[in-house]
């Protein structure tokens, strides 16, 4: 029998000790250089959860889901993911490492299932990218047009401007993490004063008659069923309580992201108190923003007459002010400028740490002596993203970034109850309160919005992880640093060495 076959129980098995998770285990290990402080996890966070999205799901889920109800659905939606995020927030302070929700997996499940949360992380935040610089595009031509700036051809100046964004913000990733530091504090500053500008111009103009009793009476939905929950409970209605729940699944994933501001942990000073902070405070003020606009947006007009297309520009139009559009259009194309930015740091870090680990190739571990950035693996994924914008038609996949979100919250959550009892001896920043009460909510809760997920979106995501599971086989397995402990290891120059 060879070695490998002999070993291959203790690969189903093994776990990462917690002590190397975050110890000196490897050259690369803690080379990052440490330069987040509390506030700037919080621009983070912020840089990632409000984009675009702010400026319009409110009025699409008033007008085709839940009505004034809407309200409701975004302070239930908050609810949701701030259990999660209280989940992270302890692996966070117990593990202040770059693989976030990959390596509390390996500590706390073994390295098989450490691999399929990186492997959902990856569809997560490289499709994410593509995704997110696709709408960059469309949002950046239509802004352009409007300040009365004729585009010959639309189309192909957004075929241009993705991969051009994508290309620019990579750079800025690979060569200076100070440097898109401060890019993204001077962007997601300008996004939150044209967000307030929105709800201070758009508080004036509220009537609160627009609100109603917050309940509109049910309409049962004539097409056929396409959900998950949907094809469990038979036909399904909007508006009433039933539409403020299922708004609130949709309105939650505009929340996600703040489980990126976890993968900042290894530059972070103080990061057990930190990042933890960091992550509550950027998903509170986002709640508290998210749901000051959706009340001004419903408030100024009756939800009837919203446009679904885009719902806050003409319901300022409506009232007359055209002007507030412009407002609108700059903040989209700042929000979701901040999002691709911080998606690709984040994708970054959580590949560094799948490389140093040896489950993909360890040259990508090593950390550039002149930048002090992982740029190797940085420029990977933004090569990788530039041809999903151009090749892939990524804007039909968004659900695919979503259910590879919730999947590795589904196993944060886990995790909490789980290291509780087998390593309840280890040192934490930061403890969920009523434990295991508040993670299994947090199961629950994330369970409800992945069964609101469309059935085709289901079968794609199995399809990924099939393949994601036979690259693993094939290569993770047989060069698994915990399979090879005297394989070299990457130095931060890209020199090898051997593991002690």
């Amino acid at each position: 029998m060879s070695a490998n076959t002999s070993t291959t129980p203790r690969a189903i098995t093994r776990r990462l000790p917690a002590a190397e998770a975050t110890g000196l285990r490897t050259g690369a290990r803690h080379s990052l250089a440490e330069i987040y402080r509390p506030a700037d996890l919080v621009v983070l966070g912020l840089g990632v959860m409000i984009g675009a999205g702010v400026f319009s799901i409110a009025g699409q889920q008033a007008a085709t889901t839940a009505g004034p109800g809407v309200i409701l659905s975004f302070m239930i939606a908050g609810i949701a993911c701030l259990l999660a995020c209280l989940c992270y927030a302890e692996l966070s302070s117990t593990m202040p490492t770059s693989g976030s929700a990959y390596t509390f997996t390996y500590v706390i499940f073994g390295e098989v299932w450490a691999w399929v949360i990186g492997w959902a992380l990856i569809l997560e935040l490289q499709f994410a990218a593509a995704v997110v610089a696709r709408a960059w595009a469309a949002i950046t031509v239509r802004a352009i047009e409007n300040f009365g700036v004729a585009l010959p051809r639309g189309d192909l100046a957004g075929d241009l401007l993705a991969p051009a964004v994508l290309v620019l913000l990579t750079g800025v990733v690979a060569l200076s993490a100070r440097v898109g530091l401060r890019a993204l504090w001077v962007m997601v500053s300008a996004k939150l004063l044209a967000i307030g500008a929105v709800i201070v111009v758009g508080a004036r103009y509220v009537d609160v008659s627009n609100f109603g009793d917050f309940y509109v009476k049910p309409k049962p939905l004539a097409a056929q069923p396409t959900t998950v929950l949907e094809v469990f409970v038979g036909q399904s209605h909007v508006f009433g309580w039933f539409g403020v729940f299922s708004a609130a699944s949709a309105i939650a994933f505009a929340y996600i992201g703040f489980d990126i501001v976890a993968t900042s942990a290894e530059e972070t000073v103080n990061a057990p108190k930190a990042v933890p902070k960091g992550m509550i405070r950027s998903l509170v003020i986002a709640t508290v923003l998210y749901l000051a606009v959706a009340v001004v947006m419903v408030g100024m007009v009756p939800y009837t007459k919203i446009s679904v297309d885009a719902p806050l520009s003409s319901a300022f139009h409506l009232i007359g002010l055209d002007w507030m559009g412009h407002v609108i259009d700059v903040g989209a194309v700042l929000g979701l400028t901040t999002v691709i930015l911080v998606l690709i740091v984040g994708q970054t870090r959580v590949l560094f740490s799948m490389a140093r680990d040896g489950l993909i190739p360890r040259r990508l571990a090593a950390v550039s002596r002149r930048y002090h950035t992982p740029t190797r693996v940085t420029l990977v994924i933004g090569a990788v993203a530039v041809v999903l914008a151009e090749f892939v038609p990524v804007l039909t996949m968004q659900e695919l970034v979503v259910i590879g979100t919730l999947f590795a919250f589904l196993f944060v959550s886990a995790g909490v109850i789980v290291m509780r009892r087998r390593m309840p001896h280890l040192e934490r920043g930061f403890r969920v309160p009523l434990s295991p009460v508040l993670p299994a909510l947090s199961l629950v809760a994330t369970l409800w919005l992945m069964v609101n997920l469309r059935v085709l979106t289901w079968g794609w995501f199995a399809l990924y992880m099939a393949f994601g599971l036979l690259v693993y086989l094939l290569y993770g397995r047989r060069h698994s640093l915990l399979a090879n402990p005297r394989t070299p290891v990457v130095e931060p120059s890209g020199r090898g060495r051997h593991r002690r």
